[in-house]
């Protein structure tokens, strides 16, 4: 911790740390890059250890192989400090990214002492001035508010690279990004995300009635999930509901998928809803969660009628995360009105158009902010798209840094080869012929 006043100078500016919110796979590829080239450094984690969220879905294949998940600075350092690399053409699930990479990359010397465990950044500002007002802002460090262990710090910072991400920040099930009628109340019976349904969830779904929320790869993996423990437990019933106009609208590239375990979901979901082992209700907008003696009552509108489904023991939510700029309330910054992103992106990743294999690559000029020295990187750079992958904010942080060190040809020469997909949305999968669930990646 670092105690300044506003006359600071700039060569002590520069003797500041680069501060990294987030421990993650982007935000640990932003502390190996910084490392590399030798410059000073502290990154912010509000969990225990590096790659919390990811643990939280742990048990889920990702849809590419080690070749896309691996930064290749953070590979050469680990491979200087004798760290065994996983074969590039193995599918890793989330536990092995972060035990066989993100760890071994958090434990190396040069990293591990820079790294605040259980630090919640509260709030992040220009030492001494509020975001009103201009005159000699850039030449002052930034401030970091952030509690510790369950203590109140500040530090200082020259720049700061937010990859803070959005997966602790789901949407709601309500119709139109806003909450149900019902919805906080009934929250125990709300799963966001993708439990391990055949693992340690196996007792909240097994025989029950569950309801599936979203048209995502995640939607689709826990229906499949839900298929699998329902040849054990022959009473779990699953129903389905979607926006989309067409349950077919979601079924992906299936063959013509670059990651073949991707277009198998497509196969997959198809071959269900065809069977009618789910039960589909599309286009439906949930208003209202309320619970009866029978179980959750779901109301809503499908196609301008009213809908109601009854006696819902669960609800797994998968409509999407989006991004918290709470404690950013003091920096200069702009995000897309629609998608949350930041606004120079909006063209390359707008879901509306763009999948994870058209998304074209982009660097520190895309992400500049209007405040000097100020980026936001990873997922959260994406808003509410749900296009990202972890080899385009690897590349995102390349160039940031890049930038910082001065060299800013390298920093304007971004190239990222992505794979071609249908859909992209984070979320798991069970392939056709193997019980494997499997991630596209976007949402790690």
């Amino acid at each position: 911790m670092i105690a300044l006043n506003n006359d600071i100078n700039d060569a002590q500016l520069q003797k500041l740390p680069i501060a990294i919110i987030g421990g993650g796979p982007v935000g640990l590829a932003a502390a190996a890059q910084l490392k590399n080239s030798g410059q000073n450094f502290v990154l912010f984690e509000s969990a225990k250890e590096v790659g919390a969220n990811i643990l939280s879905w742990g048990h889920v294949n990702l849809f590419s192989p080690w070749e896309y998940n691996i930064d290749k600075v953070a590979e050469k350092l680990l491979r200087a400090a004798m760290v065994e690399i996983p074969n590039k053409e193995l599918v890793p699930n989330g536990n092995e990214i972060v035990h066989q990479y993100l760890k071994p990359l958090a434990e190396l010397d040069g990293i591990k002492e820079n790294i605040h465990f259980n630090s919640t950044v509260l709030a992040i500002g220009r030492t001494g001035l509020d975001k009103t007002k201009t005159l000699g802002r850039e030449k002052l460090p930034f401030s970091i508010q952030v509690t510790e262990n369950g203590q109140f710090k500040s530090y200082s910072a020259r720049a700061v690279i937010d990859a803070s991400g959005t997966w602790h920040n789901p949407n709601p099930v309500g119709s139109g990004g806003i909450f149900a009628i019902g919805e906080l109340e009934n929250r125990k019976y709300i799963h966001y995300g993708m439990p391990d349904i055949k693992g340690k969830a196996l007792e909240t779904f097994a025989n029950k009635s569950i309801l599936v929320v979203g048209g995502g790869h995640s939607a689709i993996g826990s229906i499949l999930a839900l298929n699998g423990i329902a040849k054990e437990f022959p009473n779990t019933k699953i129903h389905w509901v979607l926006r989309k106009e067409r349950v077919e609208d979601v079924y992906g590239g299936q063959e013509a998928d670059e990651f073949k375990s991707r277009g198998a979901l497509g196969i997959a979901i198809e071959k269900l809803v065809n069977n009618g082992i789910v039960e589909v209700h599309t286009p439906v907008h949930i208003n209202e969660i309320r619970k009866t003696i029978n179980g959750l009552l779901i109301r809503g509108t499908k196609q301008d009628n009213l809908f109601l489904l009854g006696g819902i023991d669960e609800i797994i939510s998968c409509t999407g995360t989006r991004p918290d700029f709470g404690f950013l309330r003091e920096v200069r910054f702009e995000a897309d009105s629609f998608l949350e992103c930041v606004p120079a992106l909006t063209e390359l990743i707008d879901p509306n158009i763009h999948s994870c294999g058209t998304v074209r690559p982009h660097g520190e000029a895309e992400l500049r902010q209007v405040e000097k020295d100020f980026y936001i990187v990873g997922m959260k750079s994406y808003g509410r798209a749900p296009t990202f992958l972890m080899a385009t904010g690897y590349e995102q942080v390349r160039s940031i840094v890049a930038h910082i060190n001065g060299d800013h040809e390298s920093a304007k020469n971004v190239e990222l080869h992505l794979p071609e997909t249908g859909v992209c949305n984070s979320g798991l999968i069970e392939t056709v012929n193997k019980e494997t669930n499997c991630d596209t990646s976007c949402g790690a």
